[in-house]
């Protein structure tokens, strides 16, 4: 790959290489890049597929430099966060132009995306110089007591080498650079990238940003690959390798636990991080339905086809209790969803596996097709459907509790509140969970948030799912199978811990404790020091 700079921007051109350690290399089988608007090949000269040696040679520089990658002091760390943000912000309209072309979103989409990208690395940054992540703890010896008490000092480490998965439906910020390969690198994991097949030139456009950030810093290259290819064996290579110590994925359900397999079958097991799949309930309690039902359809419907409904936080169920207000909501859908413009999907095959999903919904006996968005144009596009069908229906019908992923929904009618919690608590783990009230229910969901918190990673008061905060107080995560570790976060600060874990120093000499360990860590960082939090 070649680059120069114009105005400010940084240009660059293909190549579909791999990068293995600041290396480049070919293959002799390659793969075409499609345009999900046309599915036809973008022009260019193919990617590279990478084979067995080069995922072993990605995990033996990764493993070489983690030694010297972990110990670098934290100021290096973050700067090179930084300048990752700086140069992925410098590609510019090349970078938003290549992701439109792979991806049919559209360029407002992925501006945004690519702000949210850079501003978690930098966000990053700034967990790095805290220094809080690493979670000193200190208990000074006692040798007067009876038995004496030893030094005891804890410190959090990192875990290993990472494999990150780019997902597909967000090409940025849960791609190679995003939030996986943000928060690894921050705790000082060396990162292992298998790019998605869908998107490989935005992914060989942000790899050589994430390089060119290693250069001007001077951390080591090996903290970076990026391998490319279109079969499930790269995955299972990549998740099977000795070297590899967690996994960070976004995608299909399928696909996370056909890699929780793999690497629970290791000798040595490792966590894979998987955030899988989700319908994300709201619940319209009836004072907020009585009063601004026409408003919330509106909302609905525009949360359900947000970028083709190809959000993991999609509102995929809707649930309210009989009556009136439900029958005027439900009108107020069907037509704001016959407005509903048809739009670009991914990849051919989400394409088709969303078509099936409605066909399916549609040949169900007690499920009526409440709406369909404008008809396609062409063999490329969809159009959204939102269904409707009752609690007992729902409840005793386990594929309708199944995630379409696209811009699908169904709204279910319940009998009573005793209902509405019965059907709440048979649901799988969720992401999110959202409550719609007025006052006049607060009674009500009272009684609902001991459920929500026990489905739901997320609880959202009069508001739609399809929006994450990447803040310090963010939960993009939940109870299986939205996740596979509902103790875990892949959005937010949080995520920093999955890639970490407490090691104790015991009677340690001064002079061979870390720096942290020593009163030598940053400033500002909050430590347990004899049971006492200080700064």
């Amino acid at each position: 790959m070649t680059g120069n700079h114009s105005n400010g921007k940084t240009i660059m051109t293909l190549t579909g290489n791999l990068f293995i350690a600041g290396q480049r290399r070919s293959s002799d089988e390659r793969f075409q890049a499609l345009d999900p608007s046309t599915d036809k090949a973008i022009p260019e000269p193919g990617f590279a597929i990478a084979e067995p040696a080069d995922v072993d040679a990605a995990c033996e520089a990764a493993e070489a430099a983690y030694a010297i990658y972990s110990n670098l002091p934290l100021e290096k760390r973050a700067r090179f966060l930084e300048a990752m943000a700086d140069e992925i912000d410098s590609l510019g309209d090349t970078l938003t132009e290549r992701a439109c072309a792979e991806t049919g979103l559209p360029e407002a989409r992925l501006t945004g995306e690519r702000g949210r990208t850079v501003g978690q690395l930098r966000l990053f940054a700034q967990v790095v110089r805290d220094g809080a992540w690493q979670g000193v703890r200190i208990d000074n010896a006692d040798p007067d007591r009876t038995p004496p008490k030893p030094d005891l000092r804890l410190r959090k480490v990192p875990l290993g080498p990472v494999a990150v998965f780019g997902a597909s439906n967000f090409p940025l910020a849960f791609s190679i650079a995003g939030g996986d390969t943000a928060s690894a690198l921050a705790a000082g994991c060396p990162v292992v990238a298998k790019g998605h097949p869908a998107h490989p030139g935005t992914s060989e456009l942000v790899a050589g940003a994430i390089m060119r950030a290693a250069e001007k810093t001077g951390v080591p290259t090996g903290m970076f690959s990026l391998l490319n290819g279109t079969s499930h064996e790269l995955g299972t290579a990549l998740v099977s390798d000795p070297r590899i110590q967690a996994v960070g994925f976004t995608g299909s359900r399928k696909g996370g636990e056909a890699l929780m397999k793999v690497a629970a079958a290791r000798k040595q097991p490792i966590p894979v991080y998987a955030e899988m799949s989700a319908i994300n309930p709201v619940i319209l309690l009836p004072s907020a339905l009585e009063s601004r039902g026409d408003a919330l359809a509106q909302a609905y419907v525009g949360s359900v086809t947000m970028g083709a409904g190809q959000f993991c936080t999609n509102p995929g169920l809707v649930l309210a209790m009989q009556g009136e207000a439900l029958e005027n909501f439900a009108e107020a859908v069907g037509d704001a969803i016959h407005k509903a413009a048809p739009q670009v999907m991914l990849t051919h095959g989400i394409r088709q596996q969303f078509g099936a999903g409605k066909a399916e919904l549609s040949a169900e006996t007690n499920v009526t097709l409440l709406g369909e968005g404008v008809a396609p144009s062409n063999e490329c596009q969809s159009s959204a459907a939102i269904f409707r069908t009752s609690a007992a229906e729902f409840m005793k019908n386990p594929s309708l509790g199944e995630e379409n992923f696209g811009a699908s929904s169904i709204i279910v009618e319940c009998d009573d509140l005793d209902q509405l919690q019965s059907l709440l608590a048979g649901l799988e783990g969720q992401l999110t969970a959202a409550l719609h009230m007025d006052e006049a229910d607060y009674g009500m969901a009272g009684k609902l948030l001991p459920v929500l918190e026990k489905k739901a990673g997320r609880v959202i008061a009069n508001g739609w799912p399809t929006g994450v905060e990447v803040s310090h107080s963010m939960v993009h995560g939940g109870p299986y199978p939205a996740t596979s570790d509902p103790k875990s976060t892949s959005v937010g600060t949080l995520a920093i811990e999955r890639f970490l874990r407490p090691v104790c120093y015991q009677d340690l000499p001064p002079e061979l404790l870390p720096a942290c360990l020593a009163g030598q860590g940053p400033d500002g960082a909050i430590r347990l020091i004899d049971g006492v939090w200080k700064i």
